[in-house]
């Protein structure tokens, strides 16, 4: 509003521009005060100031992978007394972003162009007796040190786990089949 004003001070006067807008003219020659002279500012504008720059330092020293909690820590080892939130707020300004740790592994990309396998059970999964029907299944377990993959072969009609297998690995998957 400040700079709309200035803008059309010089064709209508401030006091006019300010009965429209929402702003009191006292309000608006205070900020030109502040402009002029950086003293009148507020204590948490000048703090904010200084903390900037300290922000900044922060985060470059330490290859720009710190969010803002690591940097706030660091700012208090150093014996610089402030908010978790306000170091949120200022890096949110200042365009400084963390390294989140880790990525998303995208764990299944079909080929379009592959046979799939036939569907030997029609998606019936039923059975009248024990051993008529047994199902495998493959499934993967994210762990700190990567995937674990885990196959299961199971009776429909008892639902008992025949076998299971667990490697760290999916290279035994290709020979994991049953004689239909």
């Amino acid at each position: 509003m400040v700079q709309f004003i200035d803008e059309h001070r010089d064709e209508r006067g401030v006091e006019p521009i300010c009965e429209v807008l929402p702003i009191a003219p006292s309000t608006y020659y205070e900020h030109k005060a502040r402009e002029k002279d950086p003293s009148r500012l507020p204590d948490r504008a000048k703090r904010e100031a200084e903390l900037r720059p300290e922000i900044d330092r922060v985060w470059n020293e330490n290859r720009r992978v710190y969010g803002a909690r690591k940097v706030w820590r660091q700012l208090g080892r150093e014996g610089e007394e402030v908010a978790r939130c306000t170091v949120e707020r200022l890096m949110r300004e200042l365009g400084l972003r963390g390294v989140v740790r880790g990525r998303r592994f995208k764990t299944t990309i079909p080929d379009e162009s592959a046979d799939r396998p036939a569907d030997l059970v029609q998606r019936k999964f039923e059975a009248d007796a024990p051993n008529q029907l047994w199902v495998a299944d493959l499934t993967y377990v994210p762990t700190w040190v990567g995937f674990v993959y885990v196959a299961f072969i199971t009776d429909v009609f008892s639902r008992i786990l025949h076998h299971r297998r667990v490697l760290p690995h999916d290279r035994w998957v290709a020979g994991f089949q049953l004689a239909a």
